[in-house]
């Protein structure tokens, strides 16, 4: 394969080691202390995000960076000592005590058990994996190899959203009937260009261990999250921050036993593969979760989006007493009649690195607000609800309403969403929704009955970029 490897000068990067104290073989430091020494690998909105937030950590010493595109890179490359363009140089070296990953999808599973096996400790962006199994290998590599992996589901960090979930707990609106989450978020298309690769970077390691075929998307980043071989669409990229609340917030444990999805990618034809509309039943009993997204605005030519409840980008979770609102700063708990109960000002979850870098120091992964299983679970309910969708065909209205009958939450939100469609000048007569295949899934043995859904749930991965089962 290729070495696309862009490094800063070896004079630079020395006069900056001794400066900060890093432990490089074969060269004697003074005054090194016992700061935590961070790599971030992925440098798009995210990652750069990471890099501003890591390096102002009391503690903690940025010292390498990664991105596959050089152009990222030289942006980004004034803020570490050392940069690469491909991760395994940032993964062999031994002044490296933790990895951030802000990497597109496909490549998180991959890099977080390369580097638990390297001996690093684990930040991984949401979804945690790209497929069901994948996310499984994850959590026994950290097992395996004793290292502190926390998911990005930055919203379990919340003080809001924590105390929230302990007033729930505790039977204070009484039990938990059901979720809804809503994720109202707008995004035209991404348009369509003819087959083409670019030339600015190393794309056979861009792909890592998707097929390496060419892109027909005008732009290579970002919108990598609405094909399949890459991305896991809205449900598995902004869906999953609402869901890992909702199960945070109700105490809701383990991959829900039937999954069903429907939907479909609506009022415009681009490159785009994954749904731009899509309703997803996490049949979790005695409290399903139902899961909603949306990227179509209130009507055509718009770019102002509905609510439910007041909320746009949120949780709903109803309980016998009352309800819960918010996820964003918060949120606020009330009773039927909508009078506000109390409230749980929050901010966002802003302490999540500050807590991960904390449990490396403590060694223990019980100080971790977002451990790596709770991440696999919650990424998981996303892959069901994908795979469900995938495996479904085009079928009329009154299907989609009788295979949702039996919820008369998902039959109201079908409703809305119908007029919703109707808003947009969708004829779902003409472009009939996809009706998804209803998963059965063996929740202790985190297997689906269904045999395409138990291929798809596994995935496929390209030599050499192979991820090998951990005992």
């Amino acid at each position: 394969m290729k070495q696309n490897q862009s490094t800063c000068s070896r004079r630079e990067f020395l006069r900056t080691a001794v400066a900060a104290g890093l432990a490089l073989p074969g060269l004697r430091v003074l005054g090194a202390n016992d700061d935590i020494r961070v790599a971030v690998i992925g440098l798009g909105n995210k990652g750069k995000g990471h890099v501003a937030h890591f390096s102002k950590l009391a503690g903690v010493r940025l010292v390498a960076l990664c991105d596959v595109d050089p152009e990222r890179l030289e942006a980004q490359k004034s803020k570490a000592p050392f940069c690469a363009t491909d991760p395994r140089r940032i993964l062999e070296r031994k002044d490296v005590d933790a990895v951030v990953i802000a990497t597109p999808n496909h490549w998180h599973a991959l890099l977080a058990v390369w580097a638990c096996e390297a001996g690093k400790d684990v930040y991984v962006e949401k979804p945690v994996s790209h497929n069901v199994w994948e996310g499984r290998q994850i959590v026994r590599a950290a097992a395996r190899h004793n290292r502190i992996v926390q998911a990005g589901t930055q919203y379990r960090s919340d003080p809001g959203l924590r105390e929230a979930s302990q007033f729930i707990r505790q039977g204070n609106i009484g039990k938990v009937l059901w979720g809804h989450v809503v994720w109202y978020e707008f995004r035209p298309s991404i348009g369509r260009k003819e087959p083409h690769r670019p030339d600015w970077l190393d794309y056979d390691l861009y792909c890592g261990p998707a097929p390496l075929e060419p892109l027909t998307r005008p732009r290579l980043h970002y919108d990598w999250h609405w094909v399949w071989s890459t991305g896991d669409g809205d449900l598995g990229n902004s869906g999953i921050h609402a869901i890992d609340l909702c199960r945070f917030l109700a105490g809701i444990e383990g991959l829900p036993p039937r999954v069903l999805s429907l939907g479909g990618r609506f009022g415009y034809e681009d490159a785009g593969e994954t749904p731009n509309t899509q309703l997803t039943a996490l049949d979790y009993q005695p409290a399903p979760i139902l899961v909603e997204n949306r990227n179509l605005p209130m009507k055509k030519d718009m770019k102002a989006m509905d609510q439910q409840l007041g909320i746009r980008e949120g949780v709903i979770l109803q309980c016998e007493h009352g309800y819960f609102a918010g996820m964003r700063g918060g949120g606020a708990v009330f009773d039927n009649d909508r009078k506000r109960i109390k409230q749980f000002p929050g901010d966002g979850g802003g302490q999540h690195a500050a807590n991960f870098i904390a449990a490396v120091r403590s060694r223990k992964a019980s100080d971790l607000n977002a451990p790596i299983a709770q991440g696999h679970v919650s990424s998981s309910a996303c892959h069901l609800g994908n795979i469900s969708y995938r495996l479904g065909a085009g079928a009329p209205l009154a299907t989609a309403k009788s295979a949702l009958a039996e919820s008369k939450l998902a039959s109201e939100t079908l409703e809305r969403v119908e007029r919703h469609l109707a808003a947009n000048e969708v004829d779902l007569n003409k472009t009939p929704l996809r009706v998804g295949r209803r998963l059965s899934v063996d929740t202790q043995r985190e297997e689906i009955s269904d045999a395409d859904a138990r291929s798809l749930a596994r995935g496929q991965y390209r030599a050499p970029y192979v991820l090998k089962e951990v005992a």
